[in-house]
Protein backbone atom coordinates (compact mmCIF):
# COMPACT_ATOMS: atom_id res chain seq x y z
CA UNK A 1 0.00 0.00 0.00
CA UNK A 2 2.86 2.37 0.77
CA UNK A 3 4.38 1.87 -2.70
CA UNK A 4 1.14 2.85 -4.41
CA UNK A 5 0.81 5.99 -2.32
CA UNK A 6 4.43 6.95 -3.02
CA UNK A 7 4.03 6.33 -6.74
CA UNK A 8 0.82 8.33 -6.86
CA UNK A 9 2.54 11.14 -4.97
CA UNK A 10 5.37 11.25 -7.48
CA UNK A 11 2.93 11.42 -10.36
CA UNK A 12 1.04 14.25 -8.66
CA UNK A 13 4.31 16.09 -8.00
CA UNK A 14 5.33 15.68 -11.65
CA UNK A 15 1.95 16.95 -12.85
CA UNK A 16 2.16 19.96 -10.54
CA UNK A 17 5.68 20.76 -11.79
CA UNK A 18 4.53 20.48 -15.40
CA UNK A 19 1.58 22.82 -14.71
CA UNK A 20 3.91 25.37 -13.08
CA UNK A 21 6.23 25.22 -16.11
CA UNK A 22 3.35 25.65 -18.55
CA UNK A 23 2.02 28.58 -16.52
CA UNK A 24 5.45 30.24 -16.49
CA UNK A 25 5.81 29.76 -20.24
CA UNK A 26 2.42 31.39 -20.86
CA UNK A 27 3.30 34.45 -18.75
CA UNK A 28 6.92 34.85 -19.91
CA UNK A 29 7.45 37.69 -22.38
CA UNK A 30 8.29 36.64 -25.92
CA UNK A 31 11.91 37.31 -26.79
CA UNK A 32 12.80 37.96 -30.40
CA UNK A 33 16.02 36.30 -31.43
CA UNK A 34 17.74 38.11 -34.23
CA UNK A 35 20.44 36.42 -36.28
CA UNK A 36 23.37 38.58 -37.19
CA UNK A 37 25.97 38.19 -39.86
CA UNK A 38 29.34 36.97 -38.62
CA UNK A 39 31.02 40.28 -39.49
CA UNK A 40 28.41 42.20 -37.46
CA UNK A 41 28.90 40.20 -34.26
CA UNK A 42 31.02 41.78 -31.58
CA UNK A 43 32.19 38.50 -30.06
CA UNK A 44 34.03 37.27 -33.17
CA UNK A 45 37.69 36.37 -32.86
CA UNK A 46 39.31 36.33 -36.29
CA UNK A 47 42.13 33.90 -36.88
CA UNK A 48 44.75 32.78 -39.38
CA UNK A 49 44.74 29.13 -38.36
CA UNK A 50 43.73 27.76 -41.79
CA UNK A 51 46.36 29.87 -43.56
CA UNK A 52 49.13 28.92 -41.15
CA UNK A 53 48.19 25.25 -41.20
CA UNK A 54 48.06 25.12 -45.01
CA UNK A 55 51.29 27.08 -45.32
CA UNK A 56 53.04 24.46 -43.17
CA UNK A 57 51.31 21.56 -44.95
CA UNK A 58 49.83 20.13 -41.75
CA UNK A 59 46.56 18.18 -41.89
CA UNK A 60 43.68 18.98 -39.56
CA UNK A 61 44.19 15.65 -37.80
CA UNK A 62 47.91 16.24 -37.30
CA UNK A 63 47.31 19.76 -36.04
CA UNK A 64 44.48 18.65 -33.74
CA UNK A 65 46.61 15.91 -32.24
CA UNK A 66 49.51 18.32 -31.68
CA UNK A 67 47.35 20.86 -29.81
CA UNK A 68 45.18 18.31 -28.00
CA UNK A 69 41.75 18.79 -29.57
CA UNK A 70 39.42 16.81 -31.85
CA UNK A 71 40.05 17.36 -35.56
CA UNK A 72 36.49 18.71 -35.99
CA UNK A 73 37.30 21.45 -33.48
CA UNK A 74 40.01 22.64 -35.89
CA UNK A 75 37.38 22.91 -38.64
CA UNK A 76 35.04 24.90 -36.38
CA UNK A 77 37.92 27.15 -35.41
CA UNK A 78 39.01 27.74 -39.02
CA UNK A 79 35.44 28.61 -40.09
CA UNK A 80 35.03 31.04 -37.18
CA UNK A 81 32.32 28.91 -35.55
CA UNK A 82 34.37 28.42 -32.38
CA UNK A 83 36.42 30.83 -30.30
CA UNK A 84 39.29 29.14 -28.47
CA UNK A 85 40.00 29.50 -24.79
CA UNK A 86 43.06 31.53 -23.89
CA UNK A 87 44.92 28.32 -23.07
CA UNK A 88 44.10 26.80 -26.47
CA UNK A 89 45.01 30.04 -28.29
CA UNK A 90 48.40 30.01 -26.58
CA UNK A 91 48.99 26.36 -27.53
CA UNK A 92 48.11 27.16 -31.15
CA UNK A 93 50.51 30.12 -31.22
CA UNK A 94 53.24 27.96 -29.70
CA UNK A 95 52.64 25.26 -32.33
CA UNK A 96 53.12 27.78 -35.15
CA UNK A 97 55.97 29.51 -33.27
CA UNK A 98 54.38 32.95 -33.61
CA UNK A 99 52.92 35.48 -31.14
CA UNK A 100 49.28 34.84 -30.26
CA UNK A 101 48.25 38.18 -31.79
CA UNK A 102 49.66 37.02 -35.14
CA UNK A 103 47.12 34.16 -35.13
CA UNK A 104 44.14 35.83 -33.41
CA UNK A 105 42.60 39.30 -33.59
CA UNK A 106 39.39 41.09 -32.70
CA UNK A 107 39.70 42.93 -36.04
CA UNK A 108 39.67 41.31 -39.45
CA UNK A 109 43.08 40.60 -40.91
CA UNK A 110 44.13 42.28 -44.15
CA UNK A 111 43.91 39.95 -47.12
CA UNK A 112 47.16 38.50 -48.34
CA UNK A 113 47.77 38.26 -52.08
CA UNK A 114 46.07 39.87 -55.05
CA UNK A 115 42.66 41.45 -54.60
CA UNK A 116 40.06 40.99 -57.32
Amino acid sequence: MTGVAEGGGRVADARAAAERTESAERTAPAVAVERTERSERTDVVHNRVAMLRAERRVTRREFAEAIGVHYQTVGYLERGEFNPSLHLALRIARFFEVPVEFVFSLDEFDRIGPTN
